[in-house]
């Protein structure tokens, strides 16, 4: 007999605005024993300098964590002109002052450039691996490497509030893989100034922002009545851009045996036309229960993610 796991059968998400000086890791755990749950994730790390929405995902939802990592996302930061660190916020030791203070018309004149598709360079201080060393790691020991640009993707960014002349703060939009340090370290450099990043915080991951979102002490306080399920999200809350399709039971018992179904050709029409970029995923349902994920093949739907979900 296999061993059984530790904890309860817990199935779902939970938008927490995370709060500053808190790793992920640490919030992962702090939330899976709130729930007391067999298992739990995160959709994208988040800083311990940065505070606001980290998905975690609990038992069958950690299935749906891959799709939560290709999500938009938006992040509000400040930067802090005249200081440049090495770690590119205000924890890093000091590597440039000046006396430049970039106007907000300059800021705003400069941003165009860094929207679109662009190259971009990871800081130094990130989880990247190195020859198998996290970059961060390697960084703090004196260690000289290269971290090579990527293509990432910034939707929009904008000025959102300069409160005086050594400070602006910024909204993005982005795709994944984005690093907002990054972002402030190069456009530190295109208006000839130095500067870091002093706050920072996530305001949306996909579908999960902080109109949804619940904080640690209201999470501690709906456990301690009984009532942790309030803070508790569908699993099928990360799939909200995904077409559904309707299924019956039989083709449910299907899906869940890992066996493809046939569908009419007007369920394919209706599906293709709600596919988008691409795309072949479609979430298979019977009643308000998610059964699967799959995928669109020549009129068939063929599983590639089974929920075992009453």
């Amino acid at each position: 007999m296999g061993r059984r796991k530790k904890g309860d059968i817990v199935d779902g998400w939970v938008c927490l605005d995370k709060p500053f000086e808190m790793g992920s890791t640490e919030a992962v755990s702090r939330i899976r024993r709130l729930f007391n749950a067999q298992k739990a994730g995160h959709a994208g790390t988040l800083d311990p300098l940065a505070s606001g929405i980290l998905p975690i995902a609990l038992g069958e939802a950690t299935k749906t964590v891959p799709m939560m990592m290709e999500a938009q996302k938006v992040y509000r930061f400040t930067i802090n002109w005249g200081v440049s660190t090495d770690s590119v916020d205000r924890e890093g030791e000091i590597i440039g002052r000046s006396d430049v203070r970039p106007t907000v018309e300059a800021v705003k004149a400069a941003l165009p450039a860094f929207v679109g598709e662009i190259d971009q360079t990871p800081p130094r201080f990130s989880a990247i691996k190195v020859d198998g060393a996290r970059a961060y790691d390697l960084a703090r020991d004196g260690v000289e490497f290269e971290l090579q640009s990527r293509r990432v993707t910034i939707h929009s960014a904008e000025v959102s509030d300069a409160p005086d002349a050594d400070h602006v703060e910024l909204t993005i939009r982005t795709g994944k893989g984005v690093y907002v340090r990054s972002l402030a370290r190069d456009l530190a450099v295109v208006l000839g100034a130095e500067g870091h990043v002093s706050a920072l915080r996530r305001e949306l991951v996909g579908p999960f922002s902080t109109q949804n979102a619940v904080t640690l002490d209201s999470l501690e306080e709906m456990v301690h009545r009984g009532a942790a399920s309030e803070g508790l999200l569908a699993v099928a809350t990360a799939l909200d851009d995904i077409p559904e399709l309707a299924v019956t039971e039989q083709d449910a018992f299907s899906l869940r045996q890992g066996r493809p179904i046939v569908l009419l050709p007007r369920q394919v029409e209706t599906l293709k036309d709600r596919l988008r970029d691409g795309s072949r995923t479609v979430s298979a349902f019977q009643g308000q229960t998610l059964v699967a994920l799959c995928q669109l093949r020549a009129g068939r739907l063929e599983p590639d993610r089974v929920f075992n979900l009453s």
